[in-house]
């Protein structure tokens, strides 16, 4: 049996140092989104942007605006409305000035499906307000009628100075140009599989219809694509083909990821591989919520994608072990989720108060085992005792024993030290 052997002879001074791991760069051109005197930049050197969509009903200026808020409260810098009928048409304005009355700075994206070349039509300050209208190519009309209909919603866009993202849908996907490349498809002498076609359906669609919206007027920088599929390879392999083939900002995204974990990880393996590539000015996270869960849940995962690959920080994080034999006690995981929640909850506050926070790492630890080096390397930590460890709990400030807290309030006595540090820290560059 051949055994391994490693060259002995190099050492540490003749190798190279092991490259970090980062992002790609992929150049695009760069939208803005912009209502009022107010806007966001989506692509070029913008980061890559959360978007998230309400699920209320449109016509309910109130709810639809206050979900909106929790929704930037939570991280989303662009938000879809649905606008499928006159009433929700006449309802965006208020929604918009209801928003602006309670100082949320998020713009509103109007999702349009088969009438919206009349509802922009017929109601001209929904189309004033909103400042970014989403076309499906797929759902404007067949023949002359979608050419007509397209081109009526480009112009509007165009009068009004408006983002436009276009996005294709395969589950909406024109029927008559897959139709005519499943046809040419049948010559090759060698014909791709059915799926490859339909790959090539999607960017077409989009290609096509960016194509078209510059020659209407519209300001080919405002142009975002998307082509959304539900499953991850697919999604993958459609989008590195569409980034090789155009220099517009795109936007990522599972059109139907699923509940819960299933759709949190579907989503997560999908849009990492693509932002790790460079490819993706904008992201949503499309999660079916569990009965009683909050819109918000999106949001959260959407973030944590962003930040847990290092293109974005949202919130302060918090490392904290997955428990084992050691750490019989439910303690740790009680005070890691406490810690969690009060930063989070505070960051909308903090925001502003406290730049440069969400970069705060905070680790809460179970035991001996990794508890003390894993607060060393935070900003800020605790290492709580284990099953059989001596009851205290040490606390590190910037990599060196601070103090050491003991008996029954130390989750409580340990977020006021974290809020002390913050303020200290962060509160002299505000």
């Amino acid at each position: 049996m051949a055994i391994a052997t490693f060259d002995t002879a190099a050492t540490g001074q003749d190798r190279e140092p092991i490259a970090a791991a980062g992002a790609l760069a992929r150049r695009t051109r760069q939208g803005v989104v912009s209502w009022g005197d107010r806007h966001v930049t989506v692509g070029g050197d913008a980061p890559v942007r959360v978007q998230s969509m309400t699920n209320t009903d449109t016509a309910d200026a109130i709810g639809t605006a206050i979900q909106v808020k929790e929704l930037a409260l939570a991280g989303s810098e662009l938000v879809r409305i649905t606008v499928n009928n006159d009433e929700s048409a006449r309802a965006v304005p208020h929604i918009r000035e209801q928003l602006d009355r309670m100082g949320v700075e998020v713009p509103l994206i109007g999702d349009f499906h088969y009438n919206g070349h009349k509802l922009l039509t017929d109601h001209p300050a929904c189309a004033q307000a909103l400042s970014k209208y989403r076309i499906n190519p797929g759902n404007v009309g067949k023949g002359e009628k979608g050419d007509r209909q397209f081109t009526q919603m480009v112009e509007i866009a165009a009068r009004h100075n408006k983002a436009v993202r276009i996005g294709v849908n395969w589950g909406s996907l024109d029927q008559e140009l897959l139709a005519r490349l499943m046809d040419q498809n049948a010559q090759r002498s060698q014909p791709w599989e059915a799926r490859q076609v339909m790959y090539e359906a999607l960017i077409t669609s989009a290609l096509d219809s960016a194509a078209k919206a510059e020659a209407i007027g519209l300001n080919g920088n405002n142009i975002m694509l998307s082509c959304k599929v539900s499953g991850v390879q697919d999604l993958i392999s459609v989008y590195q083909a569409l980034a090789q083939r155009c220099d517009y900002a795109l936007h990522l995204g599972l059109t139907e990821a699923g509940m819960s974990t299933k759709g949190a990880v579907a989503s997560t393996a999908a849009l990492a591989v693509l932002l790790q590539q460079g490819i993706g000015d904008t992201i949503r996270v499309s999660l079916t919520p569990q009965p009683g869960e909050a819109r918000t849940q999106e949001v959260v995962i959407a973030t944590e994608i962003l930040q847990s690959l290092g293109l974005r920080a949202f919130v302060p994080s918090v490392t904290a072990c997955p428990g084992c034999g050691r750490t019989t006690s439910t303690v740790f995981q009680e005070m890691a989720k406490q810690i969690d929640d009060f930063l989070r909850s505070s960051m909308p506050v903090w925001r502003a108060q406290y730049p440069g926070v969400e970069n705060l790492r905070v680790a809460v630890m179970g035991c001996i085992v990794n508890g003390p080096g894993e607060s060393k390397h935070a900003d800020i930590g605790i290492s709580l005792p284990g099953t059989g460890e001596a009851p205290a709990a040490p606390v590190y400030i910037d990599g060196e024993k601070a103090l050491t807290l003991r008996g029954q309030g130390i989750a409580q006595e340990f977020q006021t030290i974290v809020e002390t540090y913050i303020e200290k820290r962060f509160g002299a560059t505000a």
